[in-house]
């Protein structure tokens, strides 16, 4: 190996390694929710804001400064996303506060929504060669694989070891220093343009993508949807429902799922490219009709498989999605275009969680997981039928331009 080839591997590495730094970070609070109930006395209606003021961060910071790397460089960014992350840490050290729950959320937010679209650009950007055909699995991995860490680990330090509120944030705050340390030895990938043009991001997308773009973020909206609704109801679920309070057995159910989520990009490589929606709005419809029958009997080993299947098809929506997305941004787009699929994502994860929280005290929370359930299937099955259409457009044009 020369010595290029080996530091842009290095490059490479560092990089994923810092996205899934952070996105752990952004799950860390999850299992620790019920502590936090206890100690401060606010009810579940507050997991629903506290998780909406998270999304709402990230959907600010990807609409703020989401195109902002096309133009000062990645590194920058990166950094700033790191920083956004560790004073989170410092603020859920400190706070003793529903307020300061809330703002330390916001800043989860910011280093969410600064870090997706950033890093996952600079991940593929940095491949080495031989690893290009895999770069947006190892981007869209290490997105999943840090947010299902995250309340693993939370998890299993709340339940095992001293001081279950702080520990795991100081934990945090050194896994982020060794980041920074990867994103200042990894290589630039951008070069500045001699006049700057630093705005808002306004949701346009070039016409080169927007078809893409558009089925891409209508099967998103189904698998995100599932997202949201683990992260948010399954704790309630396993506490209210199956008797379930063990933070280590809430992380690890949640963390399967996301771990799913990754299984099932993988396997998208052994499958025909032309299928990837097709199986992954499969999997979902049967994922989330198990994890509604879990409700509804109470059984902790169907909301493990729910997990596993729902995951499974979330992951293999994802890659596709963003696969596509990226293969057909323009160069100097890449960075504007992923964040406003980001964007998209994001809105689906959190529309479905305020709709829960709002919901589950008028009608309870069992109606309202199997409700919810339901109309995340259906929406799956909705945007399988729309890929479909999509495909069968395509596919006579494209048979025109061989002939």
């Amino acid at each position: 190996m020369t010595q290029a080839a080996s530091s842009s591997t290095r490059d490479f590495i560092l990089v994923a390694c810092a996205l899934l730094i952070a996105m752990l970070g952004t799950t860390l609070p999850t299992p620790l929710y019920a502590i936090y109930q206890q100690h401060l006395g606010f009810d579940a209606s507050w997991v629903t804001i506290i998780f909406s003021i998270y999304a709402a961060g990230v959907i600010a910071a990807l609409l703020a400064v989401g195109s902002w790397s096309d133009q000062l460089g990645r590194r920058p960014l990166l950094g700033a996303g790191l920083l956004m992350g560790a004073i989170s840490a410092v603020i859920f050290l400190y706070t003793d506060s529903i307020g300061g729950l809330l703002i330390g959320r916001l800043f989860s937010g910011f280093s969410a929504g600064i870090m997706t679209g950033t890093a996952t650009v600079a991940v593929i950007e940095l491949a080495p060669e031989r690893w290009s055909k895999r770069a947006t699995l190892i981007a869209t991995a290490a997105n999943m694989l840090g947010l299902g860490l995250g309340p693993l680990l939370a998890g299993l330090t709340s339940q095992h070891l001293p001081d279950p509120l702080h520990l795991i944030f100081y934990v945090h705050l050194a896994f982020l220093l060794l980041a920074a340390v990867g994103v200042l030895l990894a290589r630039e990938t951008v070069t500045r343009p001699p006049t700057l043009r630093l705005s808002i991001q306004k949701l346009s997308i070039p016409p080169s993508v927007r078809s893409v773009f558009i089925s891409a973020s209508i099967a998103g909206l189904a698998g995100f949807s599932v997202v949201g609704l683990f992260t948010c109801m399954v704790p309630s679920v396993m506490i209210q429902l199956m008797g379930q309070s063990s933070g280590l057995l809430i992380g690890a159910v949640i963390g399967l799922f996301f771990v799913a989520s990754i299984i099932g990009q993988a396997a998208l490589q052994w499958l025909p490219p032309q299928r990837h929606m097709t199986l992954g709005c499969l999997a979902l419809i049967v994922g989330v009709m198990c994890l509604g029958l879990s409700i509804a009997t109470e059984q902790l080993l169907l909301l493990g498989l729910a997990g596993f299947i729902a995951g499974m098809g979330q992951g293999m929506i994802f890659r596709a999605g963003m696969g596509a997305v990226s293969a057909n941004s323009p160069p100097d787009h890449k960075a504007a275009v992923t964040s406003a699929y980001f964007v998209v994502m994001y809105i689906s994860i959190s529309v479905p969680v305020i709709a829960v929280g709002f919901s589950v005290h008028a009608f309870g929370l069992r109606h309202v997981g199997e409700f919810f359930a339901s109309l995340v299937a259906v929406i799956a099955l909705l945007a399988m039928i729309s890929m479909k259409r999509v495909q069968a457009r395509t596919s006579p044009a494209q048979a025109n331009q061989r002939s």
